[in-house]
C-alpha cells in the first residue's frame, strides 16, 4: 500500500463512519442487547471494513457491506465463550437514540421482534430498523432474494399471530 493511498482509504472509513455508525451501531445493540458489547462490535466492524476497503464491490452497496460485516461480528460474539457466560438483558433505556423520541411508545412490538429466532429477527431489523430492501438484505446476508423475502414473511406471519389484539384491539 502506498502513502498517497492511505489518506483516501482513512477519508473514505472516516465518511463510513459517519454515514453509517449510528446504523451499525443500533443494528449491533438490537443483536447483542448490551450497548457496550455493541459500541466495541461496532468499532471492529468498522476496523474489518478499513482492512477489507479495497474488497468492496462496486455492486455491493456500502450499507449492506458494512452490515454484513457488523452482523457477522456480533456472531462470533454468539459464538465466543464469554457470551454464554454473561447474563445479558434488554435493556430498552440503553438503545442508542437516533434523534427524536416519544415518551409514549409501548415496548412491545420491539419485545417481541427480539425474541423472534435470529434469522427472522435479521431480516425484520434490516428491512424495518435499518430501511433496506430485499436486494440490499440478500447482499447483507449472502443469500439469495427468494430467501429474504420467504423469511420476512415468515417472521411477518410469526409477529401477526404473537402481537394477535395487540394493536388497536384487533
Amino acid at each position: 500500500m502506498s502513502d498517497a493511498s492511505v489518506p483516501s482509504s482513512a477519508a473514505q472509513l472516516e465518511r463510513l463512519m459517519i454515514q453509517y455508525g449510528d446504523s451499525l451501531l443500533r443494528m449491533c445493540f438490537m443483536m447483542l442487547h448490551d450497548y457496550e458489547l455493541a459500541r466495541d462490535a461496532t468499532q471492529d466492524s468498522f476496523l474489518k471494513a478499513y482492512r477489507a476497503l479495497d474488497q468492496l464491490e462496486s455492486h455491493d452497496t456500502e450499507k449492506a457491506w458494512l452490515m454484513r460485516i457488523a452482523i457477522n461480528t456480533c456472531k462470533d460474539i454468539y459464538k465466543s465463550r464469554w457470551w454464554r457466560m454473561v447474563d445479558r438483558r434488554i435493556d430498552l433505556d440503553t438503545l442508542p437514540d437516533l434523534g427524536q423520541t416519544d415518551e409514549h411508545v409501548d415496548p412491545t412490538l420491539f419485545l417481541e421482534v427480539m425474541n423472534l429466532p435470529l434469522k427472522y429477527r435479521e431480516v425484520v431489523l434490516l428491512h424495518y430498523y435499518q430501511n433496506m430492501s430485499l436486494v440490499e438484505i440478500a447482499q447483507t446476508l449472502n443469500a439469495p432474494t427468494s430467501t429474504i423475502r420467504s423469511q420476512l414473511m415468515r417472521a411477518r406471519n410469526k409477529l401477526h399471530t404473537k402481537l394477535e389484539g395487540w394493536y388497536l384491539d384487533e
